[in-house]
């Protein structure tokens, strides 16, 4: 039998290796490529919203990944969110965004949904796509929007521990109003992974492994 193909498109390059781990753990047979470019998530911050423009480039990659062969693909940066559910109709395979599976657990857990972001334009697509997959479930939530600010750009200028650090402060601001923290970057993964089982009171969900799974189940 033919091993089916993910296609992996990131705006960032620190993405690649947080999926090929968790591919490689959760998708031992299949096969997958990476298509990264830094410029998308750039332009969206130069802009402060996602552009016209920029979907349509998006639209490019994705278009790309599907050329390239791929029987999935998955965009790994919530920011563009909706240019993926644009996109995704132009496909003939499976366009998924990274944070869809987080949001429906997120809904499946709590009420009072909080979500924690490391860039401005991530926050609007994700709460914004958390209320519609609310009004799909059927649930009445509220929403609670917190921005890490700073963390994003030591990210990319490789300061680790500087993002961390912000990102855990903003989360300890957050959990005593909240019944579920979501994670709006997948790079905002890592901070999870670093804390102690236990050391905090309600659920912290990043998109990476929920995204994984979901595609585990899918490509079946």
């Amino acid at each position: 039998m033919k091993r089916k193909k993910l296609g992996l498109v990131h705006t960032s390059a620190t993405n690649v290796p947080v999926f090929q781990k968790l591919c490689n753990e959760l998708l031992p047979n299949v096969d997958l490529f990476n298509i990264a470019d830094d410029s998308l998530i750039q332009d969206v911050i130069g802009c402060g919203s996602l552009t016209p423009h920029t979907s349509r480039r998006l639209m490019n990659q994705i278009c790309l990944a599907e050329q390239a062969g791929a029987d999935v693909i998955l965009v790994t940066c919530s920011s563009v969110g909706p240019a993926v559910e644009a996109s995704a109709i132009f496909a003939s395979v499976p366009v998924l965004r990274v944070d869809q599976p987080m949001a429906d657990h997120a809904i499946s857990i709590g009420t009072r949904i909080g979500v924690l972001a490391t860039l401005e334009t991530t926050l609007g697509p994700t709460a914004d796509l958390i209320q519609r997959r609310s009004i799909v479930a059927k649930k009445a939530i509220s929403i609670t929007e917190l921005l890490c600010e700073g963390a994003f750009v030591a990210l990319l200028e490789g300061d680790f521990k500087t993002h961390d650090e912000i990102v855990l402060s903003k989360l300890q601001a957050l959990l005593p109003f909240v019944d579920v923290v979501v994670l709006a970057q997948a790079s905002m993964a890592r901070v999870v992974d670093q804390l102690p089982e236990g050391s905090i009171s309600v659920p912290v969900l990043s998109s990476p492994r929920l995204a994984v799974e979901h595609l585990a189940l899918l490509m079946k």
